[in-house]
């Protein structure tokens, strides 16, 4: 129980002070913010979500106490409940009594236990990550048109600052930026979210306190009605005003989803290939730098999704030719 208690102390405390290095304004504080989730995940993982919850409790107080309310409810909102929820999602499970994993192999001990599927986790990231950045959004206004043009004066000073004049071309492209700063960001909170959630489950599985065993990420996917919300977020998107940017907002995360499903079954199709870690070393090398190739593995995961790929891979026959 002492144990307990200092790791929701010193996950809950680390993880405020990463979360608040924020205010100093240099790049490097970015990225501690964006790992703040690391330590409560941990916590979680190791210890159990009440761990997770009770550092986050702390973490909070102290944050709202310091700087006040708003940082104490936005580190609430976006560190310590995906935190506490995640964690709580990774280690749910149910006995399987004579039944069959999700693999179709029959189980042979009773005390098996059928756990919280990798895909739906995928999807609670993604939302974790929508609500973020709509929360977000709100505090820049309650309309399209107060939120955008926040943003294309935050976009206007950022060129007058670097020096570049403002005409019509520049217009045109701060236009631009500002129409697809929702999708990038919740990218980009999606993605570290996810990434903190595998680093966090590696540091504990790596030290024995992983409760559940390591799933097998390449068959990973989403359940099938992933798909029909994407397509009515898609829809949503052609509506204009606020409805457009939550659509998009969503849509960005459901694609980013989709994107990991992707490179699961990327992972999947490259087993027989000669230098396969060299392909797919230069697969994510690409992905990283240049960032727009993510669609083409979002495109893998959308057609997974329509053809199952992988299982027509370990029945031995060739995926479906695209039609001409």
């Amino acid at each position: 129980m002492n144990a307990m208690i200092f790791m929701a102390l010193a996950a809950g405390l680390t993880s405020a002070l990463m979360f608040a290095s924020i205010i100093s304004g240099a790049l490097f504080s970015l990225l501690l913010c964006y790992l703040a989730p690391l330590p409560l995940l941990v916590a979680a993982l190791g210890w159990g979500p009440f761990c997770a919850a009770a550092g986050g409790v702390v973490a909070a107080t102290a944050l709202a106490a310091v700087f006040g309310l708003s940082y104490g409810f936005a580190f609430a909102l976006t560190v310590a409940l995906p935190a506490w929820w995640l964690g709580h999602l990774i280690l749910l499970g149910r006995p399987i009594a004579g039944g069959a994993s999700p693999t179709g192999d029959a189980f042979s001990d009773q005390s098996e236990l059928e756990w919280y599927p990798v895909g739906r986790i995928l999807l609670w990231v993604a939302g974790f990550a929508a609500l973020s950045i709509v929360a977000a959004l709100f505090t820049l206004g309650s309309d399209a048109a107060s939120i955008n043009g926040v943003l294309h004066r935050g976009w206007q000073r950022f060129f007058v600052k670097y020096g570049v004049a403002l005409n019509e071309d520049v217009e045109r492209v701060i236009d631009m930026l500002t129409a697809i700063v929702p999708a990038v960001g919740v990218t980009v909170a999606q993605t570290m979210l996810t990434l903190n959630l595998w680093l966090a489950a590696k540091v504990t599985e790596t030290s024995g306190l992983l409760r559940r065993p390591w799933p097998d990420l390449r068959g990973t996917s989403l359940p099938p009605m992933t798909l029909a919300a994407l397509c009515v977020a898609i829809a949503f998107c052609f509506v204009g005003g606020l409805l457009a940017i939550l659509a998009g907002i969503v849509t960005a995360a459901l694609m980013t989803a989709y994107a990991s499903v992707g490179f699961a079954v990327l992972h999947i199709l490259t087993l027989r290939m000669r230098s396969r870690a060299f392909w797919l070393g230069i697969t994510y090398t690409i992905v990283i730098v240049f960032g727009w190739p993510i669609l083409a593995i979002v495109a893998l995961g959308l057609a997974d999704a329509l053809f199952d790929f992988r299982r027509l891979y370990r029945r031995g026959k060739p995926p479906p030719l695209p039609a001409s």
